[in-house]
């Protein structure tokens, strides 16, 4: 099958010839139909983040059908349309039977042992898959645990952004942050996951809803997707016009989509009484969050104030993905202004470049409907 390798941080994608083994165990094949790009493939690609083995295959927003089950799998069969997630639940840690799938302890679990066959390789060895799943190819061998079956009218293109940009963002503010009606919010970076976060802030019935970026072109499109003012942090004092937009109160929840340093600074100086940062975004190497703890230095004490994490919007994604499958269906969840250009693979690397460049709120790669069996 063809598929786009990275064999080196800081390599472009490879588009070459790799072989996949046929499913074992718990293990689906998948016929990729859509694989979106996110700005964490490019993190891992350009910077080796997260500690990734090389040659490994990126892509990690996927939907396609499934082509072939192992002996053990019970939830899918063949025929099925699927989306993939970047999560890796082993179904029996204490993390997962608490239903936080996030907060898996054996995300290892799920893949092949070093005395099994890769399930990816080439002349050359294995190849990786990013979080299990490796999206950016024709097939992928994906241990059923990761994949949810969705309704067969859903577009693959649209579906296959739910199971990172889409969880992440609405996540952060149905799951993590649970944003009440008339709250206040403020988003620090209108890319894709957070244009889903303001979508999903309005949603959930918050008021006053803050895009904040600096290109006016992702300005654009968070007043389209729910924002109720915008700023542009690269000639506007973002702090002071948070606090007029809010009557000198700050916002309750701030949500930082950007992983660097300055940033998150403002994120924490926009908070109101009983506040909270949340930090979504990748990090570059180096960003930091240097917080000031004494009452004498910071309102953060007296003024309840808090800063939390939020990973893949503490998803749990067999029940989140079909819930925005539906809420698209209805018409009530924006994924097609999301998919901002579709592409087939040998274009991987100018997508990448235009989505680092915030020309795109998503680029998608398709691939068509063949048997490759």
């Amino acid at each position: 099958m063809r598929a786009a390798v990275i064999r080196g941080v800081g390599q472009a994608f490879d588009v070459t010839e790799v072989e996949i083994a046929q499913p074992i165990d718990h293990e689906v094949l998948v016929d990729v139909r859509a694989s979106g790009v996110c700005h964490s493939d490019i993190y891992v690609q350009q910077t080796g983040g997260m500690n990734f083995d090389m040659p490994i295959l990126l892509g990690h927003e996927i939907a396609g059908v499934v082509a072939a089950v192992g002996p053990l799998v019970t939830r899918l069969k063949v025929g099925d349309h699927v989306v993939g997630a970047a999560l890796q639940p082993c179904g029996g840690c204490r993390g997962c039977l608490q239903g936080k799938l996030w907060a898996c302890r054996n995300p290892g679990a799920l893949g092949r042992t070093d005395e099994q066959p890769a399930r990816i390789h080439d002349e050359l060895g294995s190849i990786g898959q990013l979080q299990g799943l490796g999206g950016f190819a024709e097939q992928a061998l994906i241990h059923e645990n990761q994949l949810v079956a969705i309704d067969k009218a859903m577009p693959f293109e649209q579906a296959s952004i739910i199971g990172c940009a889409v969880v992440t963002g609405g996540g952060a503010i149905f799951n993590v942050a649970k944003v009440r009606p008339g709250e206040t919010v403020a988003v620090f970076g209108c890319g894709g996951v957070g244009l889903n976060a303001l979508q999903s802030a309005s949603l959930a019935g918050a008021t006053r809803i803050i895009g904040i970026d600096v290109q006016d072109s992702k300005l654009d499109l968070a007043k389209h997707f729910g924002a109720s003012d915008v700023i542009n942090s690269s000639d506007t004092d973002v702090v002071q016009a948070v606090r007029e937009l809010t009557g000198g109160e700050g916002v309750d929840h701030a949500f930082v989509m950007v992983g660097v340093t300055a940033v998150a600074d403002a994120a924490v100086n926009v908070l109101g009484f009983d506040g909270t940062v949340y930090l979504v975004g990748a990090t570059a190497g180096g960003a930091e969050l240097p917080l000031r703890i004494s009452p004498a230095d910071t309102v953060l004490l007296p003024h309840q104030q808090g800063v939390r994490g939020s990973w893949l919007g503490s998803s749990n994604f067999y029940h989140d993905i079909p819930m925005y499958v539906d809420l698209y269906r209805q018409g009530r969840y924006n994924l097609d202004d999301l998919v901002s250009k579709t592409i087939p693979l040998d274009e991987i690397n100018e997508a990448c470049e235009a989505v680092e460049r915030g020309e795109v709120a998503r680029a998608v790669i398709t691939f068509p409907a063949t048997d490759r069996a």
